[in-house]
């Protein structure tokens, strides 16, 4: 990497990046490590790995560039955190505090003043919105059962139904889908798990409708909401019987 940054001799596109542009690489590199994992695929994973550190490795020497910290330091950093965080396994001392308490001393430690602090304002917005809750939670502002999120999440349905405008159709849509969030996570379901699954088990069905379409002689995009609709009840009493 350090030859690939070098201001004369290295590479054109890699000797103009930044944190920033390099970020969004970053993030497609985790979701594809993610992707290789739930397909079991452990050489797609070991390939998928390895452009991950390189990312660790380009920040890393963006940074050393910039006189901030090294890969080593990197490497320390999270190698002292770990220790910090099993004291029972590293150190002397038990267990007696939970993983969340010795975070929650982390994040004091490095000036938060707010249960909020230290989401990542970069997650996914429904990981984000599971991972607020979940703090909110621990603060006991959370619902008692499942009662409470699900009337909420009926209310914030109306509220969508009769909203106006395009600002405030936005901040409804907004409030149910959070509203729908706490609903899951009541049930003790993780929201982004339950909506990865919906959308494999969703691909999954459609590609089966056009597949039984295709084997009509009939393209699935032509025909009508009923034949379509009468393919998706096909493809689930076939995924049934298979079952």
């Amino acid at each position: 990497m350090a030859r690939l940054r070098d201001p004369r001799d290295g590479c054109e596109w890699d000797r103009v990046q930044t944190f920033a542009t390099i970020a969004p690489y970053t993030i497609e590199e985790a979701y594809e490590v993610a992707d290789a994992i739930a397909r079991d695929d452990m050489a797609d994973l070991r390939d998928e790995l390895g452009d991950l550190l390189l990312q660790v490795v380009f920040h890393a020497r963006m940074a050393e560039e910039a006189g901030h910290f090294a890969l080593d330091d990197v490497a320390q950093a999270i190698v002292a955190k770990l220790e910090a965080r099993h004291p029972h396994i590293f150190g002397a001392a038990t267990q007696r505090e939970g993983w969340e308490t010795i975070k929650a001393q982390e994040r004091a430690a490095k000036g938060a003043t707010s249960a909020m602090d230290g989401v990542a304002g970069a997650l996914p917005a429904l990981l984000r919105a599971e991972k607020l809750q979940r703090r909110a939670a621990r603060d006991g502002f959370d619902w008692p059962d499942h009662a409470g999120p699900a009337a909420k999440l009926a209310e914030e349905l109306e509220e969508l139904a009769t909203a106006t405008g395009e600002a405030s159709r936005i901040e409804e849509a907004g409030d149910l889908l959070f509203a729908a969030v706490n609903v899951v996570r009541s049930h003790g379901v993780a929201p982004e798990d339950a909506l990865r699954a919906a959308n494999t088990k969703f691909e999954r069905r459609y590609r089966a409708m056009e597949s039984l379409a295709e084997k009509r002689n009939r393209p699935f995009a032509v025909l009508s909401l009923e034949a379509q609709e009468a393919l998706w009840q096909a493809v689930k009493r076939e995924e049934r019987a298979a079952s």
